[in-house]
């Protein structure tokens, strides 16, 4: 009987009736590749701007949410928050396809009875142009308190100009 020598270790398979083929799968089956779990030590948070001037809300909204999950990164880790922060500019300035300017409703609960809210895109748009971009990134990130870590790494702001240039943040493609 001849023994295989593998990482260090002798393991006693017969092997001189094997096949090559064989061989190569005893060898494999005892080789280890340990899958990386990113933490604070791994993790690189970079600064991205987008400029939602004439880009559709819903397409947008998931390439942002996708960025502040970390889902951009080889080392992704569902349970670990490994996103980048992300500043939109020109909120405003964001369009909805079809008829959902006037026929998405935004519903609100003032936790009394009848007190319910609902308001149009249109309206909200013109009210709070920074609301319908951050409710419908938050939509998209998980609802626990790894989506609420998420989600403070976003930033939204109706004019060109924000706080954050000394991050020298990229612009989002």
């Amino acid at each position: 009987m001849q023994s295989l020598k593998i990482s260090g270790s002798s393991v006693g398979y017969n092997i001189s009736h094997m096949g090559d083929k064989d061989k190569l799968s005893i060898r494999m089956r005892h080789l280890s590749f340990k899958t990386q779990s990113a933490n604070e030590e791994i993790v690189k948070r970079d600064w991205y701007v987008v400029d939602a001037t004439n880009q559709t809300l819903g397409r947008m909204s998931s390439k942002i949410a996708h960025v502040l999950r970390g889902k951009n990164k080889p080392y992704f880790t569902p349970h670990f928050d490994c996103g980048d922060y992300v500043i939109v500019i020109n909120s405003a300035k964001v369009v909805m396809t079809g008829t959902k300017m006037i026929t998405k409703e935004y519903d609100h609960f003032t936790g009394y009875p009848g007190g319910r809210k609902v308001e149009t895109a249109k309206s909200l748009l013109a009210r709070r142009p920074n609301a319908v971009i951050e409710r419908a990134v938050k939509g998209m990130l998980p609802k626990n308190r790894l989506g609420r870590a998420m989600y403070k790494k976003l930033f939204v702001y109706e004019g060109a100009e924000h706080p954050h240039t000394a991050q020298n943040p990229k612009e989002l493609k």
